[in-house]
């Protein structure tokens, strides 16, 4: 296997708004991440992901920029940020940028110019259409509900936004376009981060011809996802991306690629393909949805995780390279999602790092992940801040689709607030987080789960963390071993090994709270075993019958 930094790397997200407020006013802001570097630096992490700082409207949290070359006034000065960048570096930590230019905010400069009139230079910048028959020129639905296109009186035209309408759509068509994004990316390269993680970015190449997307059955729009994912010139506008700008540092990348197979996905990750380190899929992330996506949650089998996880383990371990993540600023808490946030949630929370780190890949933490942080069930609708929560719940109740009740459920199991609730540093008010009021709630259980308790207790989740990044760092087979899945069928054990050609990795999850018993598979031959990490307090080297705890996870290395 090739030899690379960011193979052998663990990143740390931060969602700044939610990290550490230093001022008072309620959100997080960049002196808070100063402050909390050696806290990072002690759980070992090597690069921290720091979601959008840059200017923005804040329609949705910072993912609609106004100007790519400032930083949002709520989290500081580029002063802050330049500050922020020597102290991580001085303490070996790597900074890579969340990059998005899918589409801007309505109110970047670019846009203002665009809408202004049909000859502006910049119009060509977005994507302008005339409607159809008094109605807009496909019937695509946005991601957050509605249609994708919006009507501009001024012109008589509707331009396109995949996200929200004060999101619109870059035209990645235009060469001028593409050449002011190259430029911002090299100023900030200059400047000395790391990389970037790239928002949506399979979704820059559009089908031109903008046709009408398949109607589902009670569907009042059209998909238009195969015209917009992996579309006709997206490797094209990787490949001049990597040669203009990529290629030219030693740095990070990875690409935000929904709906994104492993054969597609090393496509972009393909070691001579010249353009992403790697990908993030979301296969896994879909479990349990129903016939409204995500807000049918339903239930998952454990051997459905197991073919989605193996089928990109196999699937890029010759070529390519997996992104390893169970949650980010998008997402639901792993430990209520996938472990049990009750009884077992220490247990749970450390199977389920136990079962990722030891993967081919680079593992992703999510912040409050390493201290067990759960879901949030807010009381009221008005309690939420997110975009896409709030615009799913109008549609979904307003219309009758669902009931109040079976959307508030739905909301606690996988609205993006869960992860956006403050980090819990302490048992003081508000969590530690800030002296003010925060801009959205502490999640209440933050007198049990927080930072300063984790601190104190040498058996906490946050140690586990710490134990897991440091054996990645001793041990080559975690980086480099082959995955093989056992136990295909259980329902109850999702076990694999790694191997390389003299020694082998074995890894053992319990995904339920009960007791399972694990027997081991006669073709795994060893001489001898060494227990490398476990959630329960035991010394046993004996791996050919053991019997589960709930929860339970060990890792042996065999010789």
């Amino acid at each position: 296997m090739e030899k690379q930094w960011w193979k052998d790397s663990v990143v740390y997200q931060i969602y700044p708004r939610s990290f550490k407020d230093s001022n008072g006013d309620g959100i997080g802001d960049i002196q808070g991440i100063i402050s909390k570097l050696d806290y990072l630096h002690k759980l070992g992490i090597d690069i921290i992901w720091l979601s959008p700082v840059y200017k923005s409207p804040n329609d949705d949290n910072g993912y609609d920029i106004s100007d790519y070359q400032d930083i949002m006034d709520e989290f500081g000065t580029m002063e802050d940020f330049d500050e922020l960048l020597g102290a991580a570096h001085d303490r070996g930590i790597k900074i890579m940028m969340d990059l998005v230019v899918n589409h801007s905010s309505d109110e970047h400069q670019w846009f203002v110019e665009s809408r202004s009139s049909k000859d502006n230079p910049k119009r060509d910048y977005y994507i302008w259409k005339q409607g159809k028959d008094g109605a807009p020129p496909t019937n695509w639905e946005a991601a957050f509900k509605g249609s994708v296109w919006e009507y501009d009186e001024a012109t008589d035209e509707y331009f396109l936004h995949l996200f929200s309408k004060k999101q619109p759509d870059l035209n990645w068509e235009n060469p001028k376009l593409r050449s002011e994004v190259y430029n911002m990316m090299k100023w900030w390269l200059d400047k000395g981060i790391d990389g970037f993680r790239m928002d949506v970015i399979n979704f820059i190449s559009k089908d031109t011809s903008y046709p009408d997307g398949e109607v589902q059955p009670g569907k009042q729009y059209g998909n238009g996802s195969p015209y917009f994912m992996n579309g006709p010139r997206i490797h094209e506008f990787f490949q001049e991306m990597n040669q203009e700008v990529l290629s030219k540092y030693d740095i990070i990348t990875v690409g935000e690629t929904p709906g994104v197979t492993p054969e597609e996905a090393k496509l972009y990750t393909g070691r001579d393909r010249n353009e992403l380190n790697m990908v993030f899929q979301f296969e896994h992330m879909g479990l349990g949805d129903g016939p409204e996506g995500k807000w049918s949650n339903g239930p998952w089998k454990l051997t459905e995780l197991k073919r989605i996880l193996t089928r990109w383990q196999k699937g890029l371990e010759e070529d390519g390279w997996n992104s390893l993540y169970w949650n980010n600023h998008d997402q639901p808490r792993v430990v209520s999602r996938f472990g049990n946030d009750q009884e077992y949630r220490v247990e749970s929370a450390k199977m389920l790092a136990t079962l990722l780190h030891m993967m081919q890949g680079t593992p992703y933490i999510y912040q409050g992940e390493e201290i067990g942080m759960t879901n949030v069930a807010f009381d009221t609708i008005e309690e939420y801040r997110d975009i896409e929560t709030l615009n799913a719940y109008k549609e979904l109740v307003g219309e009758g689709k669902m009931s109040k009740d079976d959307m508030m459920s739905a909301i606690y199991a996988r609205s993006r607030d869960n992860a956006r609730t403050p980090v819990q540093w302490d048992s003081t008010k508000y969590a530690g987080f800030t002296s003010g009021q925060p801009w959205i709630d502490v999640n209440p259980n933050y007198t049990e789960i927080n930072a300063e308790k984790a601190m104190e207790d040498q058996d906490s989740i946050f140690y586990y963390y710490q134990k897991l990044i440091s054996l990645r760092k001793k041990h080559g087979i975690i980086v480099e071993g082959t995955y093989d899945l056992i136990l295909e069928d259980s329902e109850n054990i999702y076990a694999y090994t790694r191997s390389t050609d003299n020694e082998k990795l074995l890894v053992i999850c319990n995904f339920t709270g009960e007791t399972a018993q694990f027997d081991l598979p006669e073709h795994i031959s060893y001489t001898e075993t060494v227990l490398l990490i476990q959630n329960y307090h035991t010394d046993s080297n004996d791996i050919q019958h053991i019997e589960l705890k709930p929860y339970e996870a060990r890792v042996y290395k065999l010789s």
